[in-house]
């Protein structure tokens, strides 16, 4: 028992550690791109649109490489990748936004960025700023988390984990008697 002890402790604080890390800033902007000034682009800080010809799976690349590492010393940390249907942006993003994908980054108990990407199918949509034609418009939204939620939540797990551990190993007891 002391092993297990030992076990979770470590675990904690490890797990402490990674929740008490500052949220990373905004992403930087996509190379070769160019930020969009619409008005529902720019009417949040937390809401950045560019135009670039960056494929899908480049732009993906390239805000999982940005939003991977903590500010604090470059602490690499756990990121997921979810996918939702394009139909979800006008819920996520922001009402109204055209959308052929829509991927989110996390990092589990803490923040997320949403990427949603629009590349006009149609000719009267394609996108022309300043004489270019893009291929795309990409949509980056920063949900950042406060560290006293962060460590709310964090509390709750680990007591609810060590319960259901500890009745883990009542009921494997009493099933060997």
């Amino acid at each position: 028992m002391k092993i297990l002890k030992t076990i979770y402790i470590l675990f904690s604080v490890i797990l402490l550690i990674y929740v008490a890390l500052p949220n990373p800033e905004f992403p930087e902007s996509i190379p070769d791109s160019v930020q969009s000034t619409e008005p529902a682009d720019i009417e949040t800080n937390l809401r950045r649109a560019y135009y670039t010809d960056l494929s899908r799976q480049e732009v993906l690349n390239y805000y999982k490489n940005q939003f991977n590492k903590s500010s604090f010393m470059n602490i690499l940390l756990p990121t997921y990748e979810l996918s939702y249907p394009p139909e979800e942006a006008q819920t996520i993003i922001r009402d109204q936004t055209r959308s052929n994908f829509l991927k989110e980054i996390v990092h589990p108990f803490r923040e997320s960025i949403y990427i949603n990407g629009y590349q006009p199918e149609e000719p009267q949509n394609i996108i022309e700023i300043n004489g270019k034609i893009w291929g795309q418009k990409i949509i980056v939204k920063y949900v950042p988390s406060s560290v006293w939620a962060r460590f709310f939540i964090y509390s709750i797990a680990l007591i609810l984990f060590w319960l259901t551990f500890k009745e883990l190993l009542s009921a494997t007891a009493k099933i060997n008697i």
